[in-house]
Formats: structure tokens, sequence, C-alpha cells
């Protein structure tokens, strides 16, 4: 049931942040209006077809589904069940790593006791038991972080410890802000190949783990919680979202551009779509990168609702390969990373020169294939998003095609090295200028803002701005990057939308009864 008095919410884009916020909203029982420039939902999480508008469908986007806790409560406030709109498979290995140079192959499982047999096999005794107190120091770093931080809605380093308290200051030094990553792990791992393949972890933010404080290693302790396969890809996940929400009531409008925030009497007050369509809102969502408010992509009014976003401060972009391929040689299994032979290079070409690397670590996603390490490889061409970290210069200066296929050929040629022989039949490439148009005033970046140095985490904006009736989700937003993470910040988001609508509602009934004055009526009543 619609909540009488509080008026429309507008949503722009429906990414998971703003899947998330409009299926919260909806079940809340507020009027919602989801507004997507594309056509289709999921923003980041987007589906290419490769061979044409006819040929394979596949996940261009993210690939990996971690924190389920977070759908299934998102789909319990929504009196909703997960398993009910998607199918979900554990994966027993999480991934399987390759080194450049006769390095090696290792599998990591979803298991910690088979982790560390694989590992003391690969790398030694001392190595598997350093990995055990590595993934007992990021199960602290996660719980000392999960309350105050991941789940708070705008926390501060005053809040954290506040909410922490004197028992739980220790839990958050030992979260090790102040280290980089790369150091910490030197604490645990001797093996330089086991250094870089935790290390990889700050990427997941697009991120440097030579600049990105050690409290990302609670990304192990998320990856040991659980990672899914979702059948039909991780685009379902989105369609699935959207599906519910429109069931509680929320409206979507495909290709509808939203060209500027309308603002009346100092606040939001609805959108202007391309067209010259006014659409009026009690209050504005924008899930969109928060480089496009405070850019004035939305209008002059709107700029000031966010801080200026420095160039300097972008995360990882990335050149992607969607592609159909016959596979010889390498096993694959879903998730595959081949690890470049020097990794502080690759780190000072992209954050440094602002450049792609000359010898760059490639992520391969087979999607045809389970994340068993007995699974059987499927028979002729398959699904594989190949990707490799590159700056986020898509807007001012984007790699020349001849840098692009200098990387093309490093990137392939790594893979040959370790194995792995792919006969691309179809393929759809994807660098920092089809990002930055897809997701303007990015350059590209995939993740918002770097995570670099101890006090990034607490720059990204929270759910509400400068601009009463203004509010923000999606990954640049806290809590930060990746699927979950965007969705708890649309939830953030809804919350605060329905706490300041409802204050609103009652300031005004009050205004309303105090502007009357009592009367005196016969028969002994009074009324305001």
């Amino acid at each position: 049931m619609v909540q009488r008095g509080t008026g429309r919410v507008v949503v722009v884009g429906a990414g998971i942040g703003g899947l998330a916020a409009a299926l919260d909203l909806a079940a809340r029982g507020f009027e919602v209006l989801v507004l997507e420039r594309a056509a289709a939902p999921g923003g980041k999480m987007r589906e290419v077809a490769v061979g044409g508008e006819g040929g394979a469908r596949l996940d261009a986007g993210p690939t990996v589904f971690t924190m389920r806790w977070v759908f299934e409560d998102l789909f319990d406030a929504a009196s909703a069940s997960i398993a009910d709109h998607l199918t979900l498979k554990p994966a027993t290995v999480l991934a399987r790593h390759a080194w450049d140079g006769g390095g090696g192959r290792l599998d990591l499982f979803a298991d910690v006791a088979r982790s560390a047999d694989a590992i003391g096999a690969f790398a030694g005794a001392a190595e598997a038991r350093g990995f055990r107190a590595f993934c007992d120091r990021a199960r602290r770093v996660y719980r000392a972080l999960e309350g105050p931080f991941i789940r708070a809605a705008r926390p501060t380093p005053f809040s954290l410890a506040a909410a922490a308290g004197p028992s739980g200051l220790a839990g958050l030094m030992g979260a090790s802000p102040f280290t980089t990553l790369w150091r910490a792990l030197g604490d645990h791992f001797r093996d330089p190949r086991l250094r870089q393949l935790f290390a990889r972890y700050a990427t997941y933010c697009g991120s440097s783990p030579f600049l990105a404080p050690a409290t990302l290693m609670l990304v192990a302790h998320v990856e040991q919680e659980g990672v899914w396969l979702v059948e039909g890809g991780m685009h379902r996940l989105a369609r699935s979202m959207e599906e519910l929400a429109r069931a509680r009531g929320a409206t979507f409008r495909y290709g509808a551009e939203v060209a500027e925030i309308r603002v009346e009497s100092g606040r939001a007050a609805g959108v202007a779509l391309s067209t010259g369509e006014r659409l009026d809102a009690a209050a504005v969502l924008v899930n969109a990168d928060a480089a496009a408010v405070a850019s004035g992509l939305f209008g002059p009014a709107a700029r000031g609702a966010l801080p200026p976003a420095e160039r300097r401060d972008r995360s990882l972009s990335a050149l992607t390969w969607a592609m159909l391929a016959e596979v010889e040689g390498f096993p694959l299994l879903r998730h595959t990373v081949f690890f470049s032979d020097d990794y502080p290079s690759e780190f000072e070409a992209l954050f440094g020169r602002r450049r792609l690397p000359a010898a760059p670590t490639t992520y391969v996603c087979a999607q045809d294939r389970g994340a068993a390490e007995d699974d059987l490889a499927p028979s002729g061409p398959e699904r594989l998003l190949c990707l490799v970290n590159a700056p986020a210069t898509g807007d001012t200066t984007p790699p020349s095609q001849a840098e692009i296929e200098r990387c093309e050929t490093a990137t392939f040629r790594l893979l040959e090295r370790c194995g792995l022989t792919l006969r691309r039949r179809d393929s759809v490439l994807t660098g920092p200028a089809g990002f930055e148009k897809l997701f303007p005033a990015t350059g590209g970046a995939l993740y918002g803002r770097a995570s670099h140095g101890w006090a990034a985490s607490f720059a990204r904006p929270g759910a509400r701005t400068a601009l009463p009736g203004l509010y923000l989700a999606g990954g640049s937003a806290h809590p930060g990057a990746g699927v979950p993470m965007a969705a708890l910040s649309g939830r953030l988001a809804s919350s605060s939308i329905a706490s300041d609508l409802a204050k609103a509602t009652a300031a005004n009934t009050r205004a309303s009864t105090a502007r009357s004055r009592a009367t005196a009526t016969p028969g002994g009543t009074w009324t305001r």
C-alpha cells in the first residue's frame, strides 16, 4: 500500500544500488519511479551479446556473488524468499591461479583446511601456517568492521571508535588501517606468489595493494563465508530484483535519460528528462557515480550537493574481452587468474604513469564452467570474459589503438605461456573510453574512489547529500564498491529517505495544527 502524503520517490539509475533502494522503498509502501537511460537493469552488472544481437549473451560486469546474507535480508524485507527468485550453487573452488614463467598452479577452496593443505603442497608447511594465521586475522578484521562501518549509515573515525568502545578498540587497531595490504601480507607469507595472490584483493575495489590499507584483507573472510554461482548469470540477479520491485509496486521506465535534478525552495523537487518532460518528486535518489553529480551532469543546481571528484582519486578501469572461444590446454574453472611476473611494475604503470601495463595480470571467467575441480569442460566454443586492469583515463587520455593492441598481445601470450590456448570466434572489447561512455564523468573508473590510505573509506559520500531531498547510492557511495556493498548502499539510502520523509510529514502536520486556534463548540467538545 502506498504511503499517502509522502509523495513520489524518483530513483535515477537501475544499477544494483538503485534496484535495492527501489525494492526496499516499494516494500515499505512508497510510490517509486525508476528512470534508466539504458534498455535493461543492472548498470555495471551488464550483459552483452557476442556474435550480434542473436548471439550468445554473457555477463560483462561483476562475476562473483558473495555476502549472500545482504540479498537474503533485502528479499526478506520485501516478504519474499531469495530461493524463489534465484538458483544459487555454492562454489567448492574459489578460484584457480597460475603464474607466468612456470610458477605453478594453485586452487583456493571454500574450505580453509583444504586451502591450507593445497598451499602446503604448493609452497611448504610454513606458508600453510601463515595462511591459517592470515585467515584468522581477516576474520577479526571483518568482525571489527561489519557493524560499526559496513552496516553504519555514515561512519567517521570517531563514530567507529565510539561504536567499538574500549573493548573493541584493539580489534579496530588489529585491522591495521595505517599499514598497506602489501606490507601486512609480508607478516604471513614469504613466498612472493602467495603475497601476490592475496594482494589481488585490493583490485576488488579498484585499488593498488601497495597503497590500499590492510583492512582489505577482510575480503578473504568474505570469500570463505561463501562464493555462489547464479544460475543464468549475474545479470539474473538484477532482473530478479527488478521483477520483485515491480511486484511490490515500483514503476520502471527504460530509455529515460535524466538531464537535470530540479531544485525548488532549496531542495530537490524532481527531475527533467532529456526529452523535456518534468517529473515531480518528494525525494530523488541518484544511482550513478558521485562524480556525475559533482561535475554538473545533472544540472548546476545539484552540482554543489557533493564535493568535487578529483581525477587522481579514481579507481581502476579495465580492458574486457567478452568472447566465444574454443579452449585448449589449461583446465579453466569458473574463476581463473593468470599472474604476471612483476606486480610492482604493473601497478606503477596503472597508478603512477596512468598507462596500460606491459605485462598485465589477467582474470578469466569461464561462464559455462562450474567451480569444482572435477567439473567437465563444455564441448565446442564457450563464453569467456577476460579482464585486465587499466587506468581510468577514458575522458582525458584513453589508451590508443596501438596501446590496446600491445596490451592484448601481451595478455594472450601470458595465457599461452601458462598453457591456455584460445581460438576466438567472436569478441567484444570494452576499454576505459567505452566505460566512460557507459558511466559518464568517471573516466571509466569502475569502483568509484580508490581505497588508497586509511582515510579513503571515510571520504566516500553517504546516502544523504548537502542538498535536502537528494540522495546517493551505488559503488561510489558508502560502504563501497562491489555488488553486495552497492546493495547495502541502496538500503541505507532507502532508510534515510523513509526517515526524512516521515519527519517532514510529521513537521508539516504539526505546523498545520499549530496554525488553527482552539475553538469552543456546543456539546462540551473542542477542536484545533
